[in-house]
């Protein structure tokens, strides 16, 4: 089943919210567990039995875990697999971007279903060109796997790039997203190539429908609301997928907690 036709199915069940999987050192020390490998392992524990089968997606933040190391590695692995056929898809955040082999190389180490880093999806970073991704949505294909392009992010200084003109006269991010709609063109319910739009971006023209997912990191503690999201995305509202880190992860380390606070957060993004 491609990933487009998991990600409809797992949006239905659980809702639209991917729960940002980002251990920030303050966030361990909040939780008690300390800034240490060792809590490190701790955290991955309680967001496995906090979120495997009860929420749509996860979405682990690669650099938290590398900051440790090899056995910070070993972590995000070990997370990664955990989260395997329990109804949770996983986007490894990663924004890799490079060309020829080495792209073919990062494609297969978080693509790849027999790999040891496998993901269910991948963030990626278009800006060597778009089609420098070729080898990242080629191994997605062959692993019923998705990839999500950066496009529109909220940082302050995405413009300088993403709002250039074209070679064609279009904007880089408007360049990027119709790329990736001819990519999902005659694919049902969904296509498996999604675009990376910021819930802070304030305003766009863009045309956001790709007929693939949305990923809309900056909604709860980084400022984006649930008015935001309507305003930016209700044309193509059952492509979103908000993304909320520390606002349900502040809830730990209890379990039930998280979940209550994953719970709440998509009961508000269903009923608006």
């Amino acid at each position: 089943m491609s990933f487009g036709r998991r990600l409809q199915a797992a949006r239905q069940a659980y809702g639209p919210l991917c729960v940002g999987i980002d251990p920030h050192a303050s966030l361990l020390e909040e939780w008690g567990v300390g800034d240490s490998v060792e809590g490190l392992e701790r955290f991955a524990e309680v967001c496995v039995e906090a979120f495997a089968g009860q929420v749509g997606l996860v979405k682990p933040q690669s650099a938290f875990f590398e900051r440790f190391g090899s056995r910070g590695v070993a972590v995000l692995e070990w997370l990664l697999q955990a989260f395997r056929h329990t109804g949770t898809l996983t986007v490894l955040d990663v924004k890799r971007g490079d060309i020829g082999s080495t792209a073919a190389a990062y494609a297969a180490a978080y693509l790849d279903d027999d790999a040891p880093m496998a993901a269910d999806a991948v963030t990626v970073s278009p800006f060597l060109g778009f089609g420098s991704l070729e080898p990242f949505f080629a191994e997605a294909e062959r692993n019923d796997a998705g990839v999500f392009v950066l496009a529109l992010t909220s940082n302050p200084e995405g413009p300088e790039f993403q709002h250039a003109a074209a070679a064609d006269g279009r904007t880089v991010a408007g360049s990027v997203l119709a790329q990736l709609a001819a990519l999902n063109a005659d694919t049902a319910p969904l296509g498996s190539f999604g675009a990376v739009v910021g819930a802070t971006i304030g305003e766009t023209t863009e045309d956001l429908a790709i007929d693939g997912p949305l990923l809309v990191p900056g909604f709860g503690a980084q400022g984006g609301t649930v008015e935001d999201l309507h305003r930016l995305f209700g044309a193509v509202w059952d492509q979103v997928l908000p993304s909320s880190s520390r606002g349900v992860l502040r809830a730990g380390p209890d379990p039930e907690a998280l979940r209550a606070s994953a719970r709440k957060v998509n009961a508000q993004l269903v009923s608006s």
